[in-house]
């Protein structure tokens, strides 16, 4: 199985120059080849295959008017040709949506390190062709710090190793091949019920609250509203004449704060999610029963909305069912339709017109009385999937 890893880089001034020129290469050859192949697709044409646009990039690369991509690694834009085939194809297959050109406005920054050719230590990665230069003191570049040592495995084969830029730092992400963990399981069967007021309530009682209700969430979304209101009246302080808004250094400065606050609350969450995760499989159980909440439908409630997407859902079902694949632990998905809040466990009956707002499920037939979260985690766990 293959497990990523992902680590901060701690570039100098130089360094980060020539990652976003590296990142600008690969954007570039990503918009030419979705070019080709929508012109291609308009004229009626044949759809253009991989090793043809690399062949036709080459000529563009040893051409006068574009002799600068010669300054960057050859790897960089053949694999971005390659990305940008994949998509097109995958569009055709139904497989992923219409690809898109790329914006450095939107953050698209990342690019392809060849797997030959990095080399990884405890404290640095070695990226191919940083350095223009041949001299031993200028190969200093190539060599970029790690903001957390000994955190990638050495010595291994890397898969797909992907350079990114989120905005505030740039990233090393890599995959490495390893076995399945064989270990002895409890026999215990977890259901999980995922809502709004506790983020996950399991069978056995243990629930873990909500985390965007803590005093450091609250505290940094309302320095988060008050600097987007800060910004937006220095943007219009800027528009006096009623022409386009401009961006000052003052804004710049702000936009990065605010991004990293964006940032910060991500992180807080993310780790949350890891925690509770990590900590259900931690205690090895045969079987875990989740269910198939239709998020999307969700979103279209707009006293929802928010809290839904702050909780990440499916972020949560993700890191459970690739977690549980390395431990060897079954995971099932219950049918969307299940009623696993509205079915009483004393007595099975449903019912059918149980509200959001009832917190407490009291039940019309044998009159149990049990909190609707506990009881949709139970029934979760009593889940027999229709064959």
């Amino acid at each position: 199985m293959l497990k990523s890893f992902k680590v901060m880089l701690v570039p100098n001034k130089r360094q980060r120059t020539r990652l976003f020129q590296f990142a600008g290469t690969a954007r570039f050859a990503y918009n030419w080849t979705l070019r080709k192949e929508i012109d291609a697709y308009d004229a009626g044409e044949n759809f253009i295959s991989n090793n043809d646009l690399r062949k036709e990039f080459t000529i563009l690369r040893n051409s006068v008017e574009y002799q600068w991509l010669k300054t960057i690694s050859n790897n960089v834009p053949k694999q971005a040709i390659k990305d940008c085939v994949d998509a097109y194809t995958n569009f055709f297959k139904g497989l992923s949506g219409r690809p898109r050109f790329k914006s450095k406005h939107r953050g698209d920054f990342s690019f392809y390190q060849d797997t030959d050719k990095i080399r990884i230590t405890a404290t640095h990665v070695k990226l191919e062709a940083i350095a223009t230069s041949k001299k031993r003191n200028k190969q200093k570049l190539n060599w970029f710090r790690l903001a957390e040592h000994g955190r990638i495995p050495i010595g291994v084969k890397y898969q797909q190793p992907r350079i990114t830029f989120d905005g505030l730092n740039w990233w090393l992400s890599v995959a490495v091949e390893f076995e399945a963990e064989k270990s002895e399981l409890s026999g215990e069967v977890v259901g999980i019920d995922l809502g709004i007021k506790s983020l996950a309530s399991c069978s056995d009682g243990t629930t873990y609250p909500n985390i965007n209700k803590t005093k450091t969430i609250k505290r940094l979304k309302k320095k988060q509203r008050r600097l987007q209101r800060s910004i937006s009246r220095k943007y219009e302080m800027n528009n006096k004449k009623g022409e386009s808004y401009k961006k000052t250094r003052n804004i710049i400065k702000s936009e990065k704060k605010l991004l990293g606050i964006h940032h910060r609350l991500a992180n807080i969450r993310q780790n949350y999610r890891h925690q509770i995760t990590s900590g259900l499989i931690g205690r090895k159980p045969s079987l875990i029963v989740l269910e198939d909440l239709n998020v999307k439908g969700m979103m279209k409630n707009r006293h929802l909305a928010k809290a839904v997407q702050e909780q990440g859902f499916y972020e949560f079902r993700r890191q459970i069912e690739y977690k549980a694949q390395w431990s060897g632990i079954t995971v099932i998905i219950a049918d969307r339709y299940y009623p696993s809040s509205k079915k009483c466990i004393a007595c099975g009956h449903v019912k059918k017109n149980l509200r959001l707002s009832e917190r407490i499920y009291h039940c019309e037939n044998c009159g149990n009385e049990i909190d609707r979260d506990l009881q949709a985690a139970i029934n979760l766990a009593n889940y027999v999937p229709v064959r």
